[in-house]
């Protein structure tokens, strides 16, 4: 094979191995763009000279910074307002609840209180703390039963203060209702007498809108006996009842727990002087004066000027015709020279008192001494006649009523160890501003 040739065949064979070459760079080349294609920006990223993409990075990191130090700023305030929404809700209830169990508290300190146990002191780290009753914004506009808390603290702003300059104030608001419980106006406190509350013969008691409350275990703690009838909101029972001529709208309930004593934080005033003094003839008697006893039996009327009045060893006399009338009195029954008196007011007489709305003895027209022992009777027998505005307590004393109207006393309650009605009673507890206190549980609850 002359040299010719051999260089034809090896020019040959070369061309087809750069053929098969060529073939295969090109199925590379193909995979290779493929990939290529994913990555173009970056490419484009890595050969760009004009140094664009930097500049407009550079230029736009501090708004990726801010909007993400913005977000978590708003984080922050969602939590904040969190925190004082829960402080807000407490606090609502538990104002609610306490004015409710005794009108005379300061909401507003009791508000404060619970908002401080959350860390947002009224008037500490830019913190305000408002208590309104009623409400005066919302729904509960004018309805005094609710209680708005408002909790606002002020917080210095982080990146949002591109934008304003001015402190970030968040606010949390609750109002809170009592809607339930405290509904009693009739309670027996002692806590084993058979027929401790006695409604008999032909004696009527109506409780409008109100409920009776029996604390005594007894089998039969009421009793509801002959042709008297009882007409209440409720009847809640410890022990069991008995009766027929019951009627309620809210039902009868029998093995409850004992309802609490509403009064039993109140401290009994203290007479003037520790011997007590007659009742001067054909004079007034004259309150924050300490009186063996009192007798009204003339038919000219008897005015009390407002306050307290102590009674002693004699008691309380008012007898037919008598007329016996006082606005912000409290009648007051404890012991002299060892004994303690009873209050009698008899048929045909004219009795119309009203307790005081604030002070010591908010919402009682007439007290009794605690010490005093549990055998003493208090006969109420003036028929509608007689008109209490506020509370008889007597929590140790046997307690007869015969009378009463709800027209002329829209706010009475009557409490004592027991309690036996000889004649058609009516009650309320349209108490509200009266002082009173509820008588059963009270529930609150967030409405808004």
């Amino acid at each position: 094979m002359d040299r010719n040739a051999k260089n034809r065949r090896f020019h040959t064979a070369y061309g087809r191995s750069l053929a098969l070459t060529a073939r295969r760079l090109a199925r590379a080349a193909k995979a290779a763009f493929a990939v290529a294609s994913d990555m173009g920006l970056l490419r484009r990223f890595q050969r760009e000279e004009a140094g664009s993409f930097v500049t407009i990075a550079g230029l736009a990191m501090p708004i990726f910074i801010g909007f993400v130090g913005l977000g978590t700023e708003a984080g922050l305030w969602l939590n904040k307002h969190q925190a004082q929404q829960g402080a807000a809700d407490s606090a609502a209830v538990s104002a609610a609840t306490a004015y409710y169990a005794s009108n005379s508290v300061n909401i507003n300190l009791q508000a404060k209180a619970i908002t401080a146990s959350y860390n947002l002191v009224d008037g500490a780290n830019g913190v305000t703390v408002t208590t309104n009753r009623p409400p005066k914004s919302g729904k509960y506009v004018g309805d005094s039963g609710a209680v708005e808390v408002i909790v606002q603290q002020t917080q210095e702003r982080l990146f949002s203060a591109l934008w304003s300059s001015q402190p970030m104030s968040i606010s949390a608001r609750a109002v809170a209702l009592v809607t339930d419980g405290g509904k009693g106006c009739m309670l027996a406190l002692d806590p084993h007498a058979s027929k401790s509350i006695v409604i008999t013969g032909t004696t009527v008691v109506t409780l409008n809108g109100c409920s009776l409350l029996d604390n005594s275990d007894a089998a039969t703690a009421l009793e509801v006996a002959g042709s008297g009838s009882l007409t209440a909101l409720s009847v809640e029972s410890v022990g069991g009842v008995s009766g027929s001529n019951i009627t309620t709208t809210e039902g009868i309930e029998t093995g409850v727990s004992p309802a609490s004593d509403p009064y039993a934080d109140v401290t009994m005033p203290t007479p003037p002087s520790s011997t007590c003094v007659n009742q001067p003839k054909k004079s007034t008697p004259q309150p924050n004066t300490f009186y063996c006893g009192l007798d009204f039996n003339d038919k000219d009327p008897v005015t009390l000027s407002p306050g307290t009045y102590f009674i002693g060893e004699h008691g309380l006399q008012v007898n037919g015709q008598a007329v016996l009338t006082g606005t912000d009195v409290t009648l007051v029954f404890t012991q002299s020279n060892g004994s303690y008196g009873q209050a009698t007011i008899n048929g045909g007489a004219t009795v119309n008192l009203t307790a005081p709305t604030t002070g010591p003895t908010a919402g009682i027209a007439i007290f009794g001494d605690r010490n005093m022992p549990s055998n003493i009777d208090y006969a109420f027998n003036g028929g509608a006649t007689q008109s209490f505005a506020g509370a008889i307590y007597l929590p140790q004393a046997h307690i007869h009523f015969d009378g009463g109207d709800s027209a002329s006393s829209p706010c009475f309650q009557l409490i004592g160890r027991t309690l036996t009605f000889n004649g058609n009673s009516k009650f309320t507890i349209n108490c509200q501003n009266m002082g009173t206190k509820p008588i059963g549980s009270a529930t609150a609850k967030l409405v808004e």
